[in-house]
């Protein structure tokens, strides 16, 4: 199950015990990938969002992981930096990024849709020490009973915004050449597989992909060497979004990786969900080289989605008006099948 923001955390970041039986109901997932959740204060994209940065922090997030547990499922944690997706309305603080480069579009935010800020461009005191951030949260990640994280460096959020030249133009270590764009998600992705171990971290990518107004003239040069940089940490995976089967790219990729390889087939929204629930495209990618499937909108509103498909049963429609935020309507109140009848013995 990909990761999915749902917007149903408590204003201070505290998951709700609603997102315990959402997460336990789709515990059939051969792995849950738990929605975005911020490192520290700044880095907060959207309103009720979750995060990872002090003790009621865990404390939540430990309901969720021990009723997946309770219902024989198994979890890892995203977390994710927003830097210029965000807003001062929602976390009082002026976004850092890479540069400064505004989000063009208006963004969520308490007080409704605003309009980009532009962020104030990072130190390089204060990348090293929000590394140390991503650290400090995957250690928490694992006290709250997670078994690993994903290193979200994909969508347009600050890791994706270093690997980008257009919304990366430092001239310093960490901008410039392909080896100065990578180094932040290197270093990030480092601090946090010694912080908890490789084998618990994942790195989601999304070469080329324009989600959050981002744009990447080099993707040819960059991800390779971004794999390449990490190929020989022993991490547990490398999850790559929006993947296509027939991208030069993506085989390359799969080429250079040494481990497990997630595959996500999704377009992006507003492209209809197919009827299948990704699983035509599912089995392409599988035929590719991918070693596990990533499903996101079809889980959303199907929990029982292994079993739906497992039977081919019609998938439930995806309600969009309750994605974000609200309570159980179009979150937790998704109808599963009816049990399978086994054939009486004779």
């Amino acid at each position: 199950m990909a990761p999915l923001t749902r917007n149903r955390a408590s204003a201070d970041g505290v998951p709700e015990p609603i997102m315990a039986t959402y997460y336990a109901q789709r515990a059939s997932a051969g792995l849950i990938i738990a929605e975005a959740t911020t490192p520290n204060a700044v880095g907060q994209t959207y309103p009720d969002i979750p995060a990872l940065y002090n003790d009621a922090h865990v404390t939540g997030w430990r309901r969720v992981t021990g009723a997946v547990r309770a219902a024989g499922g198994t979890m890892f944690l995203q977390l994710q930096h927003g830097g210029r997706i965000g807003h001062p309305d929602t976390t009082g603080l002026t976004p850092l990024a890479p540069s400064p480069v505004a989000f063009p579009d208006s963004i969520h935010t308490p007080n409704g849709s605003k309009p980009g800020v532009v962020p104030r461009e990072m130190t390089v005191a204060e990348i090293r020490s929000t590394a140390k951030d991503f650290a400090a949260a995957a250690r928490r990640a694992i006290d709250a009973g997670f078994e690993g994280v994903e290193v979200h460096g994909a969508n347009g959020y600050l890791i994706h915004q270093f690997l980008s030249d257009v919304t990366n133009r430092r001239t310093d270590a960490y901008g410039g050449s392909v080896s100065g764009r990578i180094r932040f998600a290197v270093e990030v992705v480092e601090a946090v597989a010694d912080a908890i171990g490789p084998s618990r971290v994942g790195l989601r990518i999304a070469p080329g992909v324009t989600a959050n107004a981002m744009r990447e003239t080099d993707i040819e040069h960059v991800y390779p060497a971004l794999v390449g940089a990490l190929a020989d940490k022993g991490l547990a995976y490398l999850h790559v979004v929006f993947a296509d089967p027939e991208q030069p790219l993506f085989r390359r990729i799969r080429d250079d990786w040494p481990a497990a390889l997630i595959a996500n087939p999704s377009l992006p929204w507003p492209t209809p969900l197919p009827a299948d629930g990704g699983r035509h495209a599912a089995e392409r990618l599988l035929s590719a080289g991918a070693d596990l499937i990533s499903l996101g909108r079809a889980f959303l509103a199907n929990p029982d989605l292994v079993e739906r498909l497992r039977r081919s049963a019609p998938l439930n429609p995806v309600r969009v008006e309750h994605w974000y935020g609200g309570g159980a309507l179009g979150y937790t109140d998704y109808p599963v099948l009816a049990p399978a009848r086994v054939p009486l013995a004779h």
